[in-house]
């Protein structure tokens, strides 16, 4: 189990990345959702120890993170948002010495983590040559060479194209059975189908969290769709938290959150999009179960 107890970092300015955030997080896959500059990123590299907070404390497992940090990083696996490859080695072999570093000196084991990313045909390759979605899977398989109790993944997504994020989001699920997996991402769509939990940042604190159904629930009442004019919508546009809107022969079609309508609307049912602009904008006015 992975604690976070009333954890803030605080950069030099007096500016916090992350402001008294607590959680109890079991195995999974947890979604970390939140626009850019929420405080994912830091939060994030507390977990795994890369960085220090200013205060509160961070256990996994029993065990503090800053204390004992080697302890804890025996049983971490953590892929970066920026994650760098050496272009001159095969995929074998960049694995191999990645595995080295985490005292894993199985062949064996490289094998089996290059099979489970299906990078297995193309081991020998020289990692250079690989497309971005490649290079993250490969990625994902140095986070997991040690068999690690916590996985944590950043913003794993950028970048790839749909259909290397969608076999990138079922690598993903497919390892999140019996361990802790930690998502960071500001697209929805890499989460919805595969997180079991779902937290929300914003401005380096935890807006709400909960199962998806538990946000879904939260705006229930506050998606409305309407089909306005072009001039309408022109004039609109900068009124409304607008989930999406399609120009059709009718009108403009628009989906919109919000507490009541601002116009003649009527009530859709909730997305997980819906959820998070509800979030960003109006805040949680009720939490979800953690």
């Amino acid at each position: 189990m992975l604690e976070i107890e009333a954890v803030s970092k605080q950069f030099r300015g007096g500016h916090y990345g992350v402001r008294d955030i607590s959680l109890g997080l079991k195995s999974g896959v947890i979604g970390l959702l939140g626009p850019n500059g929420a405080g994912k990123t830091t939060l994030m590299q507390m977990i795994a120890t890369i960085t220090r907070p200013t205060s509160g404390r961070i256990l996994f497992e029993g065990v503090d993170v800053t204390k004992r940090p080697n302890d804890v990083r025996r049983k971490l696996g953590y892929l970066p948002q920026d994650f760098g490859v050496y272009d001159n080695l095969s995929a074998v072999e960049f694995l191999t010495y990645f595995a080295a570093l985490k005292g894993v000196h199985s062949k064996a084991r490289v094998m089996e983590m290059l099979e489970h990313v299906n990078l297995h045909s193309v081991a020998r390759r020289a990692v250079g040559g690989f497309s971005g979605g490649m290079k993250q899977r490969l990625g994902i398989a140095q986070a997991l060479i040690n068999d690690p109790a916590l996985l944590i993944v950043d913003e794993p997504t950028a970048g790839l194209d749909p259909e290397e994020r969608v076999r990138f989001r079922n690598v993903l699920s497919e390892i999140g059975f019996g361990k802790l997996v930690i998502l960071s991402t500001h697209i929805v769509s890499d989460i919805e189908s595969i997180a079991t939990q779902i937290a929300v940042m914003k401005a380096g604190a935890l807006v709400t969290i909960g199962p998806p159904e538990a946000l879904l629930q939260a705006c229930a009442g506050k998606v409305w769709r309407s089909v306005v004019s072009s001039d309408e919508f022109d004039a609109l546009r900068g009124t409304l938290k607008i989930s999406s809107a399609v120009r059709k022969p009718d009108g403009v079609h628009l989906r919109f959150v919000g507490p009541e309508p601002a116009l003649a609307a009527s009530p859709a049912e909730p997305e997980l999009e819906d959820a998070f602009l509800y979030l960003m904008n109006f805040g949680a006015e009720e939490t979800a179960a953690r």
